[in-house]
């Protein structure tokens, strides 16, 4: 049985948050946009961010490689670049897998 899923956005995370807490939805959306401010902030630094009982965010640094240009063949170099990274809690994973 195949369950069905929505996308969540900021606005309905605000939602939540404010609903979970009392707040106005207002102050919700500012408390949500500050986090991922915040979040990519460290990021940009190369911090890893540890939320406890959630995951870990960390960047990972790729380095430059040979690839191929799917329309041509031709060889090519793949430009290094750094990416963020989530490696999810015990107690997400176990949440998740129930």
């Amino acid at each position: 049985m195949q369950r069905e899923t929505t996308d969540m956005n900021n606005a309905e995370l605000a939602q939540k948050v404010a609903d979970a807490t009392g707040i106005t939805k207002a102050d919700a959306r500012k408390y949500v946009d500050a986090v991922f401010v915040e979040l990519a902030a460290a990021a940009k630094q190369g911090d890893e961010v540890s939320i406890n009982g959630f995951g870990k965010f960390k960047v990972k640094d790729s380095p430059a490689r040979e690839g191929r240009n799917p329309a041509t063949g031709a060889a090519m170099t793949i430009a290094a670049s750094r990416k963020l990274t989530f490696a999810a809690a015990k107690g997400l994973k176990d949440l998740l897998n129930g």
